[in-house]
C-alpha cells in the first residue's frame, strides 16, 4: 500500500465511529485492489485505442478474433471478486480462526452447478454459505466432495446468514479434493385451498448463493461453553421429571430409569458451544436402538424450542433409556455443553 493509498482510504473513513464489522479488513484491501485495478486500465488505455484503430476486435482474453476456434481466457487485469459476506478469514466466537482456502457462487439465472478444486491441509474442512434473495428455503445446495455426498451436520439453508457445515474429506483423498455445489431440483410440489380443490403447483424461486470452503484452526487454550439453561418445569402439558448433563467430548451418554404408570414419556436436549448443532442425540430402550436422531438446539432466548422424542412405557414395566451423543464433524478443541431432560405428559 502506498502513502496516498493509505490516506485515501483513512480520508474516507476517519471521520466516522468505527462500526462492529468482522470483515473490516478484508473491505479494506478489496477497495485498495479497485484503486490499483483503475490506475491499470487507465494505463492499458493507450493500448486499447491502438488496437481499435487498426480494425481489430480485443477479446477479453487479450486476442483477436480469429474465427470459431478462438479461445477466450479471463481478462488479467481483472481479479475475481470476493464473495460477499465471506471473508479472506474470520474468528469464531470460541476463539476458532477460520481461512478460506477457495470460493465460487451459484446466480438465480444461469448453470445450477459448479465446482471447485480444494487443498487437502489435514486441517478441518467447513464449508460456508450465504444466500441473497427470498430467505426461508429449506433446501440449500447439494455438496459432493469426488462424487460422493459430503456428509455431517445437515446442509446449507437459505436465512440470509452465513451458515457453516462440515466438510467430509473422503478416505484415501489426495492432495486436492473437488467439491460440487448443485441446485438443481428434482420433482414438483403443489398446494390446495381445500380439500376438494385442484392442486396448483407452486412456482420455484431461486436465490443466489456465495460459497466458500474454509479450513480452521481451534483456539490452543478451549473456550469453555456455558451450561445450558435450566429447562422449563412445566410447558405444553409435559412435567419435567429428571435431568442428565455433560462436556463433550467426555460425557457421550445418559441413561434414565422409567417405571411405566400409564403415562406418556418424553425426551429431549439444549446444547451450548459454537458447534452444538453438530452434536446428534439418539436413545435405546433396553439396548434396542430407536433407529432415529436429532441434533441439539442452541436455546438462547424465548420459550423452549420443544421438539420431544415420545417413549411408551408399558404399565408396570421398568425400562432402562440410554440417550446416545454422536459429533457429526472433527472438534477436536471446541467443547460442547448439553443437558437432556426426561419429561411426562
Amino acid at each position: 500500500m502506498t502513502v496516498r493509498e493509505l490516506r485515501d482510504v483513512l480520508r474516507e473513513h476517519g471521520d466516522a465511529t468505527p462500526p462492529s464489522n468482522p470483515v473490516r479488513h478484508e473491505q479494506v484491501r478489496a477497495r485498495i485492489s479497485r484503486i490499483r485495478l483503475r490506475r491499470r486500465l487507465a494505463a492499458a488505455g493507450t493500448t486499447v485505442a491502438a488496437v481499435a484503430a487498426l480494425g481489430l476486435v480485443l477479446l477479453p482474453g487479450g486476442v483477436t478474433g480469429g474465427g470459431p476456434d478462438t479461445t477466450t481466457t479471463a481478462h488479467p487485469l481483472v481479479a475475481p471478486a470476493a464473495p460477499a459476506g465471506l471473508p479472506e478469514s474470520f474468528t469464531a466466537p470460541d476463539g476458532t480462526v477460520y481461512r478460506r482456502l477457495a470460493a465460487t457462487s451459484i446466480g438465480r439465472t444461469g448453470s445450477r452447478k459448479t465446482t471447485i478444486t480444494v487443498p487437502v491441509t489435514g486441517r478441518p474442512l467447513d464449508v460456508a454459505g450465504l444466500c441473497a434473495g427470498r430467505t426461508g428455503i429449506s433446501a440449500g445446495p447439494r455438496i459432493t466432495v469426488d462424487g460422493r455426498p459430503s456428509g455431517g451436520g445437515g446442509g446449507l439453508f437459505c436465512t440470509g446468514q452465513r451458515n457453516l457445515v462440515p466438510l467430509t474429506v473422503p478416505a484415501g483423498a489426495g492432495s486436492r479434493i473437488t467439491v460440487t455445489f448443485d441446485t438443481t431440483t428434482h420433482g414438483s410440489g403443489c398446494v390446495r385451498a381445500g380439500a376438494k380443490d385442484p392442486c396448483v403447483p407452486v412456482k420455484e424461486e431461486r436465490v443466489s448463493w456465495s460459497l466458500a470452503v474454509y479450513e480452521w484452526t481451534p483456539p490452543q487454550t478451549p473456550a469453555e461453553p456455558r451450561p445450558p439453561r435450566a429447562f422449563p418445569r412445566e410447558m405444553q402439558g409435559w412435567t419435567l421429571m429428571d435431568t442428565r448433563s455433560g462436556r463433550w467430548p467426555g460425557a457421550g451418554t445418559a441413561t434414565f430409569r422409567i417405571r411405566g404408570d400409564g403415562h406418556t414419556y418424553g425426551i429431549d436436549q439444549a446444547c451450548t458451544g459454537d458447534l452444538a448443532p453438530r452434536l446428534w442425540f439418539g436413545h435405546a430402550v433396553d439396548g434396542r436402538d430407536s433407529g432415529s436422531s436429532s441434533p441439539c438446539p442452541l436455546w438462547e432466548k424465548g420459550p423452549f424450542p420443544m421438539a420431544m422424542k415420545m417413549l411408551n412405557v408399558p404399565k408396570g414395566r421398568t425400562v432402562t433409556v440410554t440417550v446416545k451423543l454422536t459429533m457429526r464433524s472433527p472438534a477436536a478443541g471446541r467443547p460442547v455443553r448439553w443437558s437432556v431432560g426426561l419429561f411426562r405428559r
